[in-house]
């Protein structure tokens, strides 16, 4: 068959490689000027920067694992990051660390008891309330709050519960992000991982989609905005992007940790991303790069769409493009933007 797909991020590029590699004719295109999607990373004197924030891979399935390594070397990463808050730095994800900081406790009876005292015990229908349930009044004022607001520019009570079920509570010691057994970032970037996946097929960057005509493919695969697949037919579902500003250091260590996130409201970015401390392998020993990531709303044409609001409104929004999905023929969906969700998981 002849294939078209749309988008060169993960799900695109993995269909593609499958597609490719069972005989069949794949084309390839991508608005942007680069493949990877959001996981595109480029080499700046040996640093390799996570243009689009980082990613960091992980799974439980050891199927998974073993297939993603045959497209390059991973390392042994595992996210630890901090965050900032008044001035004092607390642990993430939520453990015996942070529970130590804030309320100088030292053992887990110490801390379930405190947070037990200060847990919502309603239903739970929105963001607040679903992060007061799990860890109390001053863990959620202090640490979650204000970093939310800012990422997402609404109030918490207006946000559904699922955003925050992404965030571990732990009564150890434990600091790693993530549970998952397999973890790590490539060595020597991401890009070479979709390099290997779309070697087979006939790749086009700064191609539109909607200026092309496809009626010579035998079906396609698209992975961009459903809205816009069906011309905004419902209205446009929300999203939330990002500004990033980058700036050099003549020392190869400004901050000591990859990932450090900002709390307070009045701080008007969420984090500092040190790219080095990511991938060591090929770091000068006198230079590093920070960058610092600014929530903003997304504007088609100006920025990417990078998180779907998935509220009570745009949920429902969205029901109704999926519905018009079933009416397309020779055509699949896939991928964040087109099934509007903030974490795909491709098996």
């Amino acid at each position: 068959m002849k294939i078209l797909v749309v988008g060169a991020g993960f799900y695109g590029s993995i269909m593609a490689h499958l597609y490719s590699n069972t005989g069949n004719e794949v084309t390839v295109i991508d608005k942007r000027s680069h493949i990877g999607g959001n996981s595109y990373t480029r080499n700046q004197k040996g640093i390799h920067i996570h243009e689009y924030g980082p990613h960091i891979f992980h799974t439980n399935d050891q199927k998974i694992w073993t297939w993603i390594n045959r497209f390059c070397q991973f390392n042994n990463f595992t996210l630890r990051p901090f965050t900032v808050s008044g001035g004092k730095l607390y642990s993430l994800p939520f453990n015996m660390l942070t529970f130590n900081q804030l309320w100088g406790v030292n053992t887990p009876e110490e801390a379930f008891d405190i947070i037990e005292k200060q847990r919502y015990r309603g239903k739970v229908t929105n963001l607040e309330e679903q992060a007061l349930s799990l860890v109390g009044k001053d863990v959620y004022e202090k640490l979650i709050k204000g970093y939310t607001m800012k990422q997402w520019k609404k109030d918490p009570k207006l946000l559904p519960s699922s955003i925050i079920r992404r965030l571990p509570v732990r009564f150890t010691y434990e600091n790693n992000y993530f549970n998952d057994k397999y973890q790590g970032i490539p060595i020597g970037g991401y890009t070479q991982v979709f390099e290997e996946l779309l070697k087979s097929s006939e790749v086009y960057l700064e191609k539109d989609f909607f200026t092309m005509d496809t009626g010579s493919y035998d079906r396609i695969i698209y992975t961009g905005p459903i809205d816009k697949y069906f011309n905004f037919k419902y209205g446009r579902l929300e999203y939330r992007s990002l500004t990033w500003k980058h700036k050099e250091h003549q020392i190869p260590n400004v901050q000591g940790i990859s990932m450090l996130n900002q709390a307070d409201l009045n701080i008007d970015y969420t984090r500092t991303i040190e790219h080095r401390h990511f991938d060591e392998s090929e770091a000068p020993n006198d230079y590093s790069i920070t960058t610092q990531e600014f929530p903003s709303d997304y504007i088609e044409g100006l920025n990417e769409p990078l998180y779907p609001i998935n509220d009570i409104n745009n949920s429902e929004l969205y029901k109704k493009y999926k519905a018009l999905t079933k009416k397309e023929t020779g055509v699949m969906f896939g991928g964040r933007l087109a099934t509007y969700k903030y974490t795909i998981c491709i098996k």
